[in-house]
């Protein structure tokens, strides 16, 4: 008789053996969730997270207090320079009589009226600047026979100054909304069409080179090379033309207005009402210094491929 190996008595044995299933759980019973994967605790990376923020708390709060600083001395001394007897208090009235203004026609409406109608002028004209402006500037930049067909007309109105016209956009189009839209459009075209112009002229020829011998064709040079290498140059002309496009519409406004901040300081001047005149100032400043950090977080990220330079 053959003896029997031990895998063979193992194979036997589970062959023998019967084998245990679970039941399943009668019906309503309730059934503990599976356990989940443990993914580690998220508190080292935010206790991480608060060191680094509070280690950069002074130099945030330090950056803050730097920028301020000149602000806070200016309004300061709009305040006491009046009381002290400086200035005429009733053509410079202290800025907490401006600030009182300023909230007072933030109660009853009239300068969220007023905005909203400046607002909609400006931004309609700057934006039409951009779309006519951008993609002249660019066929100018890249096409030298375009720019020797349009330089000299060029030449001769970004020379003539928007507000020296606006009588003539009043007398063609009248007093009303397409007078002052165009005259925006107008004044912000100039600056945004030279810098793109130069942006493009101005692309480093190495980086053309690189492109050229790649055997890019002239659609894909223009898109991968030459329009983000004129990003940030054509930006600044947008920028001033955002600038550009606030000042005029104030000049703007105060001919044939019944809405907007430039008919609200005009009016104010002619009714003696000072306070409310100095507020309409501030607000077209705040809403002129929030339109241009817009306007450069817009470039920060089209310009993103960009690395800076070590300092």
């Amino acid at each position: 008789m053959s003896a029997v190996t031990g895998t063979e008595a193992e194979s036997a044995a589970q062959v023998l053996t019967p084998r245990v299933t679970e039941a399943p759980p009668p019906p309503g019973a309730h059934t503990p969730p599976a356990p989940r994967p443990s993914r580690g605790s998220p508190a080292p990376a935010r206790v991480a997270r608060l060191r680094g923020a509070l280690r950069r708390l002074p130099y945030l709060l330090l950056k803050g207090a730097t920028k301020s600083v000149a602000v806070a001395a200016l309004l300061l001394l709009w305040e006491t320079a009046p009381r002290l007897g400086l200035v005429d208090r009733t053509f410079l009235p202290p800025f907490s009589e401006v600030a009182g203004a300023w909230w007072g026609l933030v109660a009853d409406g009239q300068l969220a009226d007023h905005t909203r109608a400046s607002l909609a002028r400006s931004f309609s004209g700057f934006g039409l600047a951009v779309a006519v402006a951008v993609p002249l500037g660019l066929l100018i930049g890249w096409y030298r026979p375009v720019a020797d067909l349009l330089g000299p007309l060029l030449e001769v109105f970004r020379n003539t100054a928007a507000l020296a016209l606006l009588p003539v956009f009043v007398l063609l189009l009248g007093i009303g909304e397409t007078s002052k839209i165009s005259i925006v459009v107008y004044a912000c075209t100039w600056p945004i069409l030279l810098n793109t112009i130069s942006a493009v002229r101005n692309v480093d020829p190495t980086l053309l080179r690189l492109a050229k011998s790649m055997d890019l064709s002239a659609p894909r040079l223009f898109q991968k090379v030459i329009l983000p290498a004129s990003v940030p140059v054509m930006f600044t002309g947008i920028r001033l033309a955002g600038a550009v496009s606030i000042l005029v519409l104030v000049a703007a406004e105060m001919i044939g207005a019944k809405a907007g901040l430039g008919y609200l300081i005009n009016a104010s001047q002619y009714n003696f009402a000072i306070p409310q005149m100095y507020a309409g100032i501030i607000t077209i400043s705040a809403i002129g210094v929030v339109f241009n950090q817009f306007l450069v977080a817009v470039e920060r990220r089209l310009s993103s491929w960009r690395v800076p330079a070590a300092g």
